[in-house]
């Protein structure tokens, strides 16, 4: 005689304030990590970070932190952007962020923010002779914007930052204001996403993505010189392409470039590989996910769950409560 069994009841999700999280040296709950109204980054964005995601695999019971060593290596430059010095090495900020996951105990995708921020109490903007602490907290999160659905984008009306007026290669937070400008012009007008143009009018990147278009088979990306973000995930995009032997051309791309393409696509920590569908009421190629996106995020989805042996530098076992 079978035995039904009684119901699993879901665990409750977590409260945010109880999650743990590295602040100033300690780890500590994250109702305790609090920062002072005069703490200078507050006040000028003075700070750099890095977003991080987790993947949660099922199957082999494993969190994987995805591309750990190569965030930390950048946000060690992007504080020395900002004058930062005396940083933790590569090393030991994989380890603290390594720790602050595993201390929360979550099998589920996460995202991790690792933060350096001028701590300084002061009024007055400047870099030099602040004084500067880390925080990093992880937080559980899925899909930044729908990347079933496809992405619908209208180019923005505020440009990208220009390098010689704030490094767009780097994650500074004061920066990002800039993003939320084009973020919210989107949305606010019907659309998902902001395709941002360079002052001199090439396509940039998205709001907060590096972005692929695809023509007659080819992915083309722009350089790094037309003000994007020294993408993680779009490096790991040039790596996976040379892998299906795709052709890659990295240059500059007009705006009408992509009403004509095939495809296009956006990758980030956040987006992912989100295909784009639709560019000022436009269509791009079919309307929908064209063959190279559906392979490369098929690919990229199974790496970075670490279902992929030649793919498995890219990702970090990650302890749970540990």
């Amino acid at each position: 005689m079978l035995t039904e069994k009684a119901p699993v009841t879901p665990k409750a999700p977590p409260e945010v304030d109880d999650l743990i999280c590295y602040f100033e040296g300690a780890f500590v709950p994250q109702r305790d990590a609090k920062v002072s109204i005069m703490t200078h980054s507050f006040m000028y964005g003075t700070a750099v970070f890095e977003g991080i995601r987790a993947y949660w695999n099922p199957e082999l019971g494993t969190l994987y932190g995805l591309f750990l060593q190569e965030h930390m290596e950048r946000i060690r430059r992007n504080a020395g952007m900002l004058l930062m010095n005396d940083l933790p090495s590569t090393d030991a900020l994989v380890k603290l962020v390594v720790e602050t996951a595993s201390r929360n105990g979550l099998q589920q995708d996460l995202y991790i923010r690792p933060c350096f921020y001028k701590s300084t109490r002061t009024v007055g903007v400047r870099l030099h002779h602040l004084e500067h602490d880390l925080t990093i907290f992880a937080v559980p999160f899925g899909n930044y914007i729908d990347i079933d659905k496809g992405v619908r984008l209208m180019t923005s009306s505020w440009r990208r930052n220009a390098d010689e007026a704030l490094p767009a290669r780097g994650k500074i937070v004061g920066g990002y204001v800039n993003m939320a400008f084009q973020k919210s012009e989107a949305e606010l007008n019907g659309f998902d996403e902001a395709l941002v143009l360079t002052p001199d009018g090439h396509a940039s990147e998205a709001s907060a993505a590096n972005m692929f278009v695809i023509r007659d088979g080819v992915l083309l990306t722009p350089p790094v010189s037309d003000d994007i973000l020294e993408g993680v995930t779009r490096r790991a995009i040039l790596e996976l392409a040379a892998s299906l032997d795709l052709k890659v051309e990295i240059r500059s791309i007009d705006r009408s470039e992509i009403y004509v393409a095939d495809e296009m696509f956006l990758c980030g920590t956040g987006v992912q590989i989100s295909p784009v569908i639709e560019l000022d009421h436009r269509p791009v190629g079919s309307g929908a996910a064209g063959p190279i996106t559906r392979a490369i995020r098929d690919a990229y989805f199974d790496a970075v769950r670490g279902r992929t042996p030649a793919f498995s530098h890219w990702v970090t076992p990650i302890p749970i409560g540990g």
